[in-house]
């Protein structure tokens, strides 16, 4: 069966599945999934839990032996194989398959959690992880694509009781570039440095680029002024400490939009397309162009 990782809390209320197979191309997902599962395996009993890594060196009959050795006192027990390299071989494939077939293992007071990396199309079709899939609980944890990544945020901000402006998402997503860790660690961030409640854009501007000593604020801020000379420097310091591209075009953009200049949103489409490597030119010279563009006087 195959749940999607946002239907999992709800699945977890429920009594636990025999099997839980997890794989994807974002770990902290894969992570948060494997913790979900393995604190609903101890609140519903399963006090026993055995770590099994999946090696060079290792043997098969370890993953049976697992199941098959329960506790003396009869408690239930979580079996948590981890392969890494998601290549288990003939050999493992042939083991997985039999091990699912096996009463032992499938049978009352044994849930086996399987966490594997992201897997090709190859191998999602693969019989084993077929097998896997239909004897229990397929979860695949992939990143959100980059259009929905400021609701995923937003959604993660009022699991701590927060939330923000559309503009002040968007700025996060930029940010961390698609990278959820990063997210996390900000939104991490921002639970402790603010109460519940909504927090404004420039709250977290201050909080997430708050290490720099050149930020977007900065560009946004000589960008409203018109004032050519510090948005050229501020760019330069931004170029120097490897200021994210897609936060800085964020900037840029933002006060495109503002200011209604429909060539320098054209000009931010095109850098865009460049930091996609969808297109060819210096990046860095292309935001100074832009932001030239941006702080000319405006013409009646």
């Amino acid at each position: 069966m195959q749940l999607r990782p946002e239907q999992l809390a709800a699945h977890l209320d429920k009594p636990l599945a025999p099997l839980y197979l997890l794989h994807g191309d974002e770990p902290l997902l894969v992570i948060e999934a494997a913790d979900a599962i393995r604190a609903a395996a101890r609140k519903q009993g399963f006090e026993e839990r055995e770590v099994i890594v999946v090696g060079t060196s290792f043997k098969w009959d370890d993953l049976f032996m697992a199941a098959g050795n329960m506790s003396l006192f009869g408690g239930s027990k979580l079996v948590d194989l981890r392969i890494p390299s998601g290549k288990p071989g003939r050999e493992g494939s042939e083991a997985l398959q039999r091990y699912i077939s096996t009463t032992g293992a499938m049978g009352p007071g044994i849930v086996t959690l399987i966490t594997l990396p992201e897997l090709d199309w190859q191998a999602k079709k693969a019989a084993w992880v077929t097998a896997l899939s239909n004897a229990g609980i397929s979860i695949e944890c992939n990143a959100p694509p980059p259009a929905r990544l400021p609701q995923w945020i937003a959604e993660r901000m009022a699991r701590q009781k927060q939330s923000a402006p559309r503009p002040a998402l968007e700025f996060i997503a930029a940010h961390v570039e698609g990278n959820l860790l990063a997210a996390h660690q900000e939104l991490q961030k921002l639970g402790l440095l603010y109460p519940p409640g909504e927090l404004s854009l420039a709250q977290i501007e201050a909080a997430v680029m708050n290490v720099a000593r050149y930020d977007v604020s900065d560009l946004r801020d000589a960008l409203k002024a018109r004032d050519t000379v510090r948005a050229a420097r501020t760019l330069e310091g931004l170029k120097a400490e490897d200021a994210a591209p897609p936060l800085v075009l964020w900037a840029l953009a933002t006060e495109a939009r503002s200011a209604a200049a429909r060539p320098a949103l054209l000009h931010a489409a095109k850098i865009d397309r460049i930091i996609k490597g969808l297109g060819r030119g210096d990046i860095w010279d292309e935001f100074l162009q832009l932001a030239l563009r941006l702080t000319q006087p405006r013409t009646r």
